[in-house]
């Protein structure tokens, strides 16, 4: 069973190398064109609101309440069952996410009012900030129906996953990035604001990631004609788990948002430097921490209906491990080389250098939460297979208030870095909170010999990074152009891996950390 789900991982890690790398070039490119100015701050404010919906209806709750039901409605083997399953699902979504959209058009003002609070009372008192009420406003009837399109793609997603074809949903998002990109170099002439032109590669992205995963859909025999089906019993199911899943998964995105809202009262620009120091944050994320939490969860939800609660308890184990492996030296990393990779990454066009020394301040702060963000990514998909979504929304709340309790404290001596920190210490206690209930539950409890590997894994980071600053020592950031910079930091990273590997081996960490302790479920889905 671990070296089937370590093949998975793989294979969904790759997928989204892929898709981060295209991100980046994507960024790069805003960064370009746009740097960290106002209409930079408006289009990531115009795609956050509809990237939230998109983890909530999409990728987040959605999924973490669907995939439990349709590994349990799929292991009884009734196939007429599991079609009717799907088409009342795909038609219920369908049409909430539909009138969703069309609501966020038609009310696309009060939504930036409601997000852009410091923007909407500027744009009252005809203030020069004023204008980006309205340019958001406009942009969002742009970005909004981009909900539509990506939930219906979750459905589809979450149905492969749920039978072992990882890669399809993984690879899906790569073709967004291609959009916009597209889209930013064919379209920006076409606008005054270059920003308009990525709004449209968004639209266009949801509609092509969607037609993308209707042929694989088609393959696995569950491409259905879609039904209404709010009372079938196992739609009220999902609805009845996804309604307080929409805090338990999406707590870090909410408090994201509720950081725009603070930040729309600060500097210009305070928005678009959380943007890019965000952007670097999800890489290692999105590369580790979700990609596991994609391949955990419909094995823990067969654990759970086959009563097997070893393979449960060991499965999360795994999961920490491999969680703990990549993502303590990626935080670290990220940490010491925040900057560096800001100015490599970023720093051309209109990103100044000013800008990147301000992201990277943010991007340090994040990078103190990362491991938490990756914990909480295992478990939460502990609850959700168990179909227990009341326990997560319970400590969802908690986090967010205090989330917005540290924003306060924290927003004042520190601003926009401020934000950071308090989304980081918010996302540490949730993961605190989760971890608590699941070991008084007698659900998992980390064990010895994981914390031994925390161990062996916390030393073998502190070499590399000894490593690193050393090896930084006399490098001026500043004064070399782009090519010394890219070279030096592809020198610095080699270097950094080769260390932590090595360091890694030499205190004990080995192969069989990945692949023992966990038995085989009794009938794993073909």
């Amino acid at each position: 069973m671990a070296k089937r789900l370590l093949k998975a991982g793989i294979i969904v890690s790759a997928m989204t190398l892929i898709s981060r790398l295209l991100g980046l070039a994507r960024d790069i490119f805003i960064a370009y064109i746009m740097g960290a100015g106002a209409a930079a701050d408006v289009f990531f404010f115009a795609n956050k609101i509809p990237n939230f919906l998109r983890r909530l209806f999409a990728e987040g709750a959605f999924a973490q309440a669907f995939i439990p039901v349709l590994t349990e409605v799929h292991e009884k083997g009734d196939e007429a069952q599991l079609k009717d399953f799907v088409s009342k699902v795909s038609g219920t979504l369908g049409v909430i996410v539909f009138f969703t959209a069309i609501v966020g058009v038609l009310g696309s003002s009060v939504l930036a009012a409601m997000f852009g609070l410091g923007w909407f009372i500027d744009y009252v008192n005809n203030e020069p900030d004023g204008e980006k009420f309205a340019l958001a406003s406009l942009m969002l009837k742009i970005t909004f129906p981009y909900i539509f399109f990506i939930s219906l793609t979750g459905f589809a997603g979450a149905i492969l996953n749920t039978l072992n074809k990882f890669a399809v949903a993984a690879f899906t998002p790569v073709l967004l990035n291609i959009c916009i990109i597209a889209s930013a170099y064919f379209l920006a002439d076409s606008f005054s604001d270059p920003a308009f032109a990525l709004a449209w590669g968004v639209f266009i992205g949801g509609v092509v990631q969607l037609l993308f995963q209707l042929p694989f859909l088609f393959r696995a025999g569950l491409l259905v004609k879609p039904s209404w089906g709010w009372r079938d019993p196992n739609v009220i199911k999902v609805r009845t788990l996804m309604i307080p899943a929409l805090f338990g998964v999406s707590v870090s995105q909410i408090n994201l948002l509720l950081d725009t809202v603070i930040a729309s009262f600060l500097m210009t620009n305070a928005i678009s430097w959380l943007y890019y120091s965000d952007r670097l944050l999800e890489f290692p994320l999105g590369l580790f921490g979700i990609a596991i939490a994609t391949v955990i969860l419909p094995t823990l939800s067969r654990n759970h209906v086959q009563s097997d609660k070893h393979a449960f308890s060991a499965n999360i184990d795994w999961a920490v491990r491999l969680i703990g492996f990549m993502g303590i030296p990626a935080a670290a990393a990220l940490f010491v080389l925040a900057m560096p990779l800001m100015l490599v990454i970023f720093q051309r066009g209109e990103f100044t250098i000013e800008d990147s020394h301000m992201a990277s301040l943010s991007l340090m702060a994040y990078s103190t939460g990362l491991f938490s963000f990756m914990l909480v990514k295992v478990f939460a998909p502990a609850f959700f297979s168990r179909q227990d979504t009341k326990t997560p929304v319970k400590y969802g709340i908690i986090t967010m208030a205090a989330n917005m309790l540290f924003n306060l404290i924290l927003a004042v001596p520190f601003s926009y870095v401020g934000l950071a920190m308090a989304t980081a210490l918010s996302g540490t206690l949730n993961a605190v909170l989760l971890y608590r209930k699941l070991s008084q539950q007698g659900v998992y409890t980390i064990s010895k010999q994981t914390w031994l590997f925390f161990l062996k894994v916390v030393l073998a980071s502190v070499v590399m990074i000894a490593s690193i600053q050393w090896f930084m020592m006399n490098f001026n950031w500043i004064e070399q152009g782009f090519t010394q910079r890219a070279r030096f930091i592809a020198k610095v990273i080699g270097l950094g891996l080769m260390v932590y590997v090595a360091a890694g081996l030499l205190f004990g960490v080995r192969l069989q950390d990945f692949i023992s302790a966990v038995k085989p479920a009794k009938t794993p889905l073909n």
